[in-house]
């Protein structure tokens, strides 16, 4: 790796031991038995937790380079690797295999409240943080001020940030790392914590560290429209593993592709549910319907979308609902549909069922969208997944027709013009 690298990772590898719990005694059986059967269950559970251990990759072989005054973009889906990655970059976990080299003095923020203590106040979390880093105290007094500002907590800043909500927490945390000028700022997702104003701030921030100070930040994040628009380069990561890495056009296209399933049905049964939310119906499988001779997830420009879903109902519900968001590569919701809005769907028995909607008229210029799909019942949400498949739509005789390629944007409408001649001006 270069010598003037900020950050050089190679061949970076972690290994967790996991394990699997199994059926044992549980603490009433064990004393009812008495001591002899305690030490039988002790000698059980040692034997369990022998058998079921397994090695569990959380990071494969990662290897990339950063120089200074990059602004790099980690991407992937939840489990990917990507607070791994953070925690090991940051010095708080080590590598199982490979090599980190990191020159320069490090500030992170991975979590909420990081490098915190509850029972101190704002100011006094400033100045410990400030030491943490290595500054000394007439630097942090010559940034206070501005870290005040910034994290807009004047009124609090004498009270135990234990009383401090999550989005204060944040905004204090984030104007400490930010503003003790360090030569790597690392960032977790922390930052979705914060309101929107607060968000544009942190990136404003971020820009100008790397580009006024030439500084380097790592920002992990769901947000594709900040790496589009903030990041020189971007990583994505794949189950452990390094997908891509380069441009940010070509891997946010890269980390869009990969949620394209190849078979005509997308499995919705196994992805994992935000907070586990787990309820009365659940999302199946969820295909493209009528796209004879093309990709089962292609569509071309100009025809009708149609979407079918398998949904499995457990109990009797008294109102149904399916809900659908449409977004763009940058993260932007385009547009959002509910079937209530054409008519109450129910009772709904227990069984399974295919529900199919379809968009008359959805005039999408030619590229790769997301839809989220969220299934709702008179007890609130019953199944959500934010991001459940991509659909691309394609050139087609239309579009090559009307010059598509050259246009920006995600809806081409048909608008209708009128021109009236003005009488002239005496």
């Amino acid at each position: 790796m270069a010598g003037s690298a900020a950050i050089s990772v190679e061949h970076l590898s972690k290994r967790y031991v996991i394990g699997h719990v199994g059926r044992d005694d549980t603490l009433r059986d064990t004393l009812a038995h008495g001591v002899k059967g305690l030490w039988g269950a002790l000698l059980r559970r040692r034997e369990w937790s022998r058998s079921v251990r397994e090695d569990f990759w959380a990071l494969r072989d990662v290897s990339f380079e950063v120089s200074r005054g990059d602004v790099i973009g980690i991407i992937g889906r939840n489990g990917a690797g990507k607070s791994t990655l953070l925690k090991i970059l940051s010095r708080i976990t080590e590598p199982t295999e490979g090599r980190v080299s990191i020159r320069g003095r490090v500030a992170s923020l991975l979590e909420v409240g990081t490098g915190f203590h509850p029972e101190l106040s704002g100011r006094e979390n400033i100045f410990l943080n400030g030491a943490i880093l290595g500054m000394r105290r007439a630097e942090i007094r010559r940034k206070f001020d501005e870290i005040v500002a910034f994290a807009e907590v004047e009124r609090f800043l004498d009270t135990p940030v234990k009383h401090y909500s999550s989005g204060m927490y944040v905004r204090l945390a984030f104007a400490v790392a930010a503003h003790l000028e360090p030569e790597i700022l690392i960032v977790d997702e922390v930052l979705a914590v914060g309101d929107i104003a607060f968000q544009k701030k942190c990136l404003d921030r971020m820009k100008a560290i790397s580009t006024e100070d030439q500084r380097t930040v790592l920002l992990v994040t769901h947000n594709l429209s900040s790496v589009l628009q903030l990041c020189t380069h971007a990583v994505f990561l794949a189950a452990g593993r390094m997908a891509a890495y380069g441009s940010p056009p070509d891997i946010v296209r890269s980390y869009f592709g990969s949620m394209t399933p190849a078979a005509a049905d997308a499995d919705l049964a196994a992805r994992s549910r935000p907070g586990g939310l787990r309820g009365q119906a659940r999302l199946l499988s969820a295909k493209v319907a009528g796209t004879t001779g093309l990709s089962p997830w292609q569509v071309p420009f100009g025809g009708e979308i149609a979407l079918e879903f398998r949904v499995r109902v457990e109990r009797k519900l008294d109102f149904f609902e399916i809900g659908l968001g449409l977004f763009n590569l940058q993260g932007l919701e385009l547009c959002s549909s509910l079937s209530s809005w054409n008519g109450r769907i129910g009772p709904v028995e227990p069984g399974d069922y295919s529900v199919e909607v379809r968009y008359p008229s959805l005039p999408l210029v030619p590229g790769t969208y997301r839809f989220g799909i969220g299934l709702r019942s008179e007890r609130d949400a019953e199944d959500y997944l934010p991001e459940a498949f991509d659909l691309e739509i394609v050139h087609s005789p239309l579009s090559a027709r009307e010059h598509f390629s050259t246009i920006r944007g995600a809806l081409a409408v048909d608008i209708t013009t009128t021109l009236t001649r003005l009488p002239e001006s005496k």
